[in-house]
């Protein structure tokens, strides 16, 4: 069935757009934020348990996370395409679209799962020392079982975003926190009778938030009064695949944006190893504190994709060009606070993650207040790349965006990493100042794309 087209409320004045992108954006951050909560919980229990387990969990957690950003492509783009279609009133394409994107990610999780099984000769190949590989593998083989439903999760979530329920979105990330602190420290340790499985058992801890997360937004998406109109999960097994190539086509470039950008870290982390143990350590501690801040630009970025998707349904344009501008100075407004904390306050923000004790305190300060200065740029930089990416995914624009991303990170990022690093010297921060480079490139580029497709603001 077809509804009456869907006219978003007015929302012409700057306080409007700045009430309303904040309402929907609130709840978005405080759930990346709960998020990045799993993983600081996951690396400091590990950290208690083991320093060679600690190694393999953080290689299997990035390894995870690397291919679930791939995956995470199709959950992406249902947001955008359900709020279009929501715009226009369209409840069987918000269906639709929403179905297939589940389809995609579960396709998914079954492909790439043998790279799971089968991953301890991979970690080998790449360098990795023989009993982190192993206790990679143990991790990975279990952890690996967890990427459909961490993928359905990420569909649902954006699903439930572009009908504005972000707040179920919110508490049920929240709520996922101390449980999974409650799981580690029973199976990680051995405690409350439960087996002593180290790495294994932080492996089944996440299996089991991403089952009941799973299971809460089913119930939630499912059996809701305003929700159930929709009709998700009523003949599920049905294909639809005019659908089905629409979120694949949308859907891979921005797994592979994700990918690139993703992979531009990885590889800063490897070339940071060439360089010492202490300026890995910095490194390290630099990116938790900025991935933290970040958290505040992606929970913005996706608002501003639902409101984009919403008034590029309704034909709005002129909302669209006066939304986009707010949530670009929202995020502004965030950078450059964050750039008075990191030039203001680096001792106090890195001392959280060392101990007091430690030999090499003193270095990694140093090198780490160094990093943070960079971090200045880099806020500015990544906030500016993410929001562009939030707005043309709005549009469904995700092809030439890729291109763009790739050539900015691999193309100008990494070598300008390389270079400033190693031939010119600068160590730690010409690798940081080349990172910078590449996020830059790629926020103008982006943002250029952005508004030279959007329409003319119309004459006075």
């Amino acid at each position: 069935m077809k509804n009456d087209r869907f006219s978003p409320a007015p929302a012409q004045t700057v306080p409007d757009h700045v009430r309303a992108t904040l309402s929907l954006g609130l709840p978005l951050i405080g759930s990346h934020v709960a998020q990045f909560g799993l993983h600081v919980t996951d690396t400091i229990m590990l950290g208690w348990y083991g320093v060679v387990p600690l190694a393999a969990g953080v290689l299997a957690a990035s390894s995870f996370f690397v291919l679930f950003i791939l995956g995470s492509g199709f959950a992406k783009a249902v947001m955008p395409m359900v709020a279009n279609a929501q715009a226009q009133g369209d409840e069987v394409q918000v269906r639709r679209v929403a179905r297939m994107g589940l389809w995609l990610s579960i396709l998914f999780g079954v492909l790439i799962y043998p790279v799971f099984w089968w991953s301890e000769p991979i970690l080998l190949a790449l360098g990795q020392a023989a009993d982190v590989s192993a206790l990679g593998q143990d991790y990975l083989r279990i952890a690996g079982l967890g990427m459909i439903p961490a993928l359905l999760v990420m569909v649902l979530k954006s699903y439930l975003s572009a009908l504005e329920r972000t707040q179920v979105v919110l508490w049920i990330t929240v709520a996922a926190v101390p449980l999974n602190a409650a799981i580690n420290w029973a199976l990680i340790f051995g405690n409350w009778g439960a087996p002593e499985l180290g790495v294994r058992g932080a492996a089944i801890a996440t299996v089991i938030i991403q089952l009941l997360s799973l299971l809460f937004l089913c119930l939630y998406a499912g059996l809701l009064p305003g929700l159930r109109r929709y009709q998700l999960f009523i003949r599920f097994w049905r294909p639809d695949w005019g659908a089905f190539a629409a979120v694949f086509r949308l859907g891979w470039p921005m797994g592979l944006t994700g990918l690139a950008e993703s992979g531009l870290f990885q590889a800063s982390a490897l070339m940071m190893g060439w360089i010492g143990t202490v300026e890995l350590a910095a490194h390290g501690i630099a990116l938790e504190i900025t991935a933290l801040t970040f958290m505040v630009h992606v929970g913005l970025s996706n608002a501003v994709t639902v409101r984009t998707g919403r008034f590029a349904g309704a034909g709005d344009h002129a909302a669209m060009r006066l939304g986009a501008k707010v949530a670009i100075g929202l995020s502004l407004a965030v950078a450059g606070l964050t750039v008075v904390l990191f030039l203001t306050l680096p001792e106090p923000l890195i001392s959280v993650f060392l101990d007091p004790a430690e030999p090499a305190r003193a270095t990694i300060l140093l090198v780490g207040t160094a990093l943070l200065a960079c971090a200045a740029l880099f806020q500015l930089a990544d906030s500016m790349q993410v929001m562009a990416l939030g707005l043309l995914a709005g549009v469904q624009d995700t092809r030439v965006p890729m291109i763009y991303a790739a050539i900015s990170y691999w193309l100008i990022g990494m070598p300008a990493s390389y270079v400033l690093a190693f031939p010119l010297g600068l160590g730690a921060v010409g690798l940081w100042l080349g990172l910078v480079i590449g996020l830059a490139c790629a926020a103008v580029s982006l943002m250029a794309r952005f508004w030279a497709r959007l329409p003319a603001a119309p004459a006075v």
